[in-house]
């Protein structure tokens, strides 16, 4: 099976976990770690991804804003949210900015990988 590349935008130790937890469920996802806006921009401007997966709130990335800038170049790669952030306001907000999918941290660990393997697959 070919491999499977995710833009994962968050802080670095979140990414880490994520990284562990994702290529031990399947060992053909690849994972890239972006852990601020201008960084994740970049990767998005020279880089093929399968799947982008977000924070939507941090100090130095507004992933709203990110998502939308993704959006632009682009529109069929999907996007999974992935945030501590649980109001309906946020899921909306990330939905309406191009987001696939909006899980809560914490309470859709299963979702989560469920999600994304049913994006990768």
């Amino acid at each position: 099976m070919k491999s499977r590349h995710i833009l994962f935008i968050d802080d670095k130790d979140t990414c880490h976990l994520f990284d562990l937890l994702l290529s031990h469920t399947d060992k053909n996802f690849k994972i890239t770690c972006a852990t601020s806006r201008d960084e994740a921009l970049e990767l998005v401007k020279k880089k093929s991804f399968d799947l982008y997966i977000l924070e939507p709130y941090r100090r130095e990335i507004n992933g709203v804003e990110l998502c939308r800038k993704i959006r632009q170049k682009d529109s069929r790669t999907p996007v999974i949210f992935y945030s501590g952030m649980s109001r309906d306001t946020d899921r909306s907000s990330a939905l309406a900015a191009g987001a696939n999918e909006y899980l809560v941290k914490g309470t859709d660990i299963d979702k989560f990988i469920e999600t994304v393997k049913k994006f990768l697959n």
